[in-house]
């Protein structure tokens, strides 16, 4: 069976353009500048039932004050701050993977969310934002009767 796949030349280019970003940055920025002011993008789950929308972002070591989450003109916008520990010594460090700096996630919030009622709760490292619906969004069940009204309505509509 034959495979047919999308080829995007871009996509390569995007990655190169990435990895010379980086080993420009690498070589030349101050190693103290690379650690404190890089930006960074938290992972973030997105998911919905009927009654909420749920936003969980993981970000770990971050202080609950340096968290903003605000909403403003139809856009949920949740930014942040991990800051590099200062106290110990750049030469003790073998590897740093970790990413230190601010980081701003934004989200256009659909129009069957109900603003008023966001709630956002922090705990071990995962922000979780709730977005309620409307009472007008939820799905509403209609009750389908089935009587002997309804029969004999029907019944005398075929005599007739």
């Amino acid at each position: 069976m034959t495979l047919l796949t999308r080829w995007d030349p871009f996509r390569e280019f995007a990655t190169l353009q990435g990895r010379m970003n980086r080993l420009y940055r690498d070589t030349y920025n101050d190693r103290d500048e690379a650690l404190t002011t890089t930006n960074f993008a938290p992972a973030v789950d997105v998911y919905e039932d009927e009654h909420n929308v749920t936003l969980k972002i993981e970000v770990p070591g971050i202080d609950e004050k340096d968290i903003d989450v605000r909403i403003e003109n139809n856009t949920l916008t949740v930014h942040g701050e991990r800051k590099f520990e200062k106290e110990e010594k750049e030469e003790n460090f073998r590897r740093v993977e970790r990413q230190y700096g601010s980081f701003t996630r934004s989200f256009t919030l659909p129009t069957t969310v109900d603003a008023e009622k966001v709630s956002a709760n922090y705990e071990k490292g995962v922000l979780k934002i709730a977005l309620p619906k409307k009472a007008e969004a939820k799905p509403k069940q209609i009750k389908v009767n089935v009587g002997s009204e309804t029969l004999e309505g029907k019944g005398q509509s075929k005599a007739a």
